[in-house]
């Protein structure tokens, strides 16, 4: 790391330590704590819910410290994941020096750092999604020699009571500014908190929900991150959704990530974003067009996309969001820029490095040739959607597309150029195959396609079996056309899953 990167860094170990997080040592955090006053230690792990559990530590002396750091803690699993039973529930929690930084909410200097679970052997636990995540990851990079890189878009609303000064428009808040926008300062202070927490962010902006009812205001926005290691990608959705939890009860506000907030109004979404890179070279393009690795990978994605809802659509209320003509997908397609698709090829820059020169003419020192950015985009997870389980899925599908003999062909069945929707298309949208309308199909999908999942032990059988279960014990099945212009029971079931994604 050049020392102009470390001084920019906004991670204070980073700055102190001077060298990139990947290479934090115990004794390089026990240094920071003893140096900066640090007087709590939290370790962090993500339970079955994705929302981030805690356990505190006083640091009562430096060998103290030192056991905390090279042995971790128990705990108790059976109250973190399902499908861990009662009767012989201890797990190890063991902390990941890389993911430490200063807690930003506490009076008393805390740092906090996340943790992996390990069970009684001392074994990665291999149900854990972060050790689901980790397998994926290692069987992609065996198989391709290739680095399977992603980003997160995190979408989510702030509630409040209602204000009439300077109002928004409704469903026309995409990339609006304060003071139309009312919540530009919470979000650009997240994007603060996230970036000192190690997370790299692309851009923050406000999007298209914002509409008002007789005593309240909704307000939509969106962080998107920069393409990183998948496990490092997973983790910063989750810090991210803590910190803007935390700034939203001290701004006393309300803020969801929940898929949809009610009918006809904007949902919120996690799409995902992924490239593959190999010797520094992002291999989504060849010769200045997509290239057929990449093609493989939707086509893999594609015939597995209704499974794929049971790790990314999780709760009743996903199948809110996915329905038609609100820029939310309802078939199995991709295409370029379309955003009424599955996957979407988004603009990347290809061909179009001239652009930065003809905006600043008398820069002379503009570089026409930049390092490709391009990516594919799956659309259809919320946040719901467990990061760990959703990348490892994704990356599992994309390499079983990539060994598919017909890959190239079912992507060029499933490629549409037109807005499928209008009533010209409709012929090509009865051809292309629907998303699950519930989390009872999606776990019916789930379960007719489990051995894509499970193959080279990825995910587990139980971890399959327990995923199932517990979408089926929804019973939605038919729930949208039964709530069907009933607004209280819409109401009502919007309330019960406002905090569950």
């Amino acid at each position: 790391m050049k020392d102009s990167e470390i001084l920019m860094n906004p991670n204070d170990l980073v700055r102190f330590l001077k060298k990139p997080s990947s290479e934090f040592t115990k004794d390089d955090i026990i240094r920071f704590c003893y140096e900066n006053g640090i007087e709590m230690v939290n370790f962090r792990y993500a339970a079955e819910d994705g929302k981030l559990k805690t356990l505190n530590f006083i640091i009562s002396s430096k060998e103290h410290l030192d056991a905390i750091l090279s042995d971790g803690e128990r705990v108790d699993g059976s109250n973190i994941f399902s499908f861990i039973e009662a009767g012989s529930s201890d797990l190890y929690v063991i902390p990941r020096y890389r993911t430490a930084f200063v807690n930003p909410f506490t009076e008393v200097p805390t740092l906090e750092i996340l943790c992996s679970y390990y069970d009684y052997e001392g074994k990665p636990l291999e149900s854990a999604p972060g050790y689901v995540l980790r397998k994926a990851n290692e069987e992609f990079t065996r198989q391709t020699g290739g680095v399977f890189k992603t980003l997160g878009e995190l979408e989510y609303y702030v509630i409040s009571e209602r204000e009439d000064l300077y109002p928004g428009l409704d469903q026309k808040g995409y990339h609006t500014a304060a003071p139309f926008a009312k919540f530009e300062d919470l979000r650009t202070e997240a994007l603060r908190l996230i970036a000192k927490a190690g997370g790299k962010i692309k851009y923050g902006h406000s999007e298209v929900g914002c509409f008002s009812t007789e005593d309240q205001y909704f307000e939509q926005h969106e962080i998107e991150f920069l393409p990183m290691p998948v496990e490092e990608a997973a983790e910063q959705l989750i810090i991210a959704k803590w910190i803007l939890r935390m700034l939203g009860y001290q701004y006393g506000v309300e803020i969801s990530f929940a898929p949809k907030i009610t009918v006809g109004k904007a949902g919120s979404g996690m799409h995902f974003h992924m490239l593959v890179e190999k010797d520094g070279q992002n291999l989504m393009v060849e010769g200045g067009k997509l290239s057929p690795l990449a093609r493989k990978m939707i086509a893999g994605i594609l015939d597995a996309a209704d499974a794929l809802t049971a790790f990314g659509d999780t709760i009743p209320t996903s199948y809110l969001r996915l329905v038609p003509h609100q820029e939310a997908p309802t078939n199995v397609c991709w295409g370029d820029r379309n955003r009424s698709v599955v996957v979407r090829v988004p603009l990347g820059w290809t061909g179009a490095h001239h652009m930065t020169q003809d905006a600043n003419p008398y820069d002379r020192g503009l570089t026409t040739e930049r390092p490709s950015k391009q990516t594919i985009e799956f659309r259809v997870p919320d946040g719901s959607a467990d990061p760990y389980l959703m990348i490892a899925g994704l990356i599992v599908t994309s390499l079983r597309g990539i060994n598919m003999p017909d890959a190239l062909e079912l992507a060029k069945k499933l490629y549409v150029d037109v807005n499928i929707f209008k009533p010209e298309y409709r012929e090509r949208l009865d051809q292309l195959e629907q998303l699950p309308a519930s989390c009872w199909e999606s776990a019916d999908a789930l379960a007719a396609k489990r051995a894509i999942f499970e193959e080279n032990g990825i995910f587990p059988a139980g971890m399959i079996d327990s995923r199932v279960a517990s979408l089926k014990a929804y019973e939605d099945k038919g729930l949208s056309e039964k709530l069907y212009g009933d607004k209280e029971a819409i109401g009502e079931l919007v309330d019960r899953f406002m905090h569950v994604a």
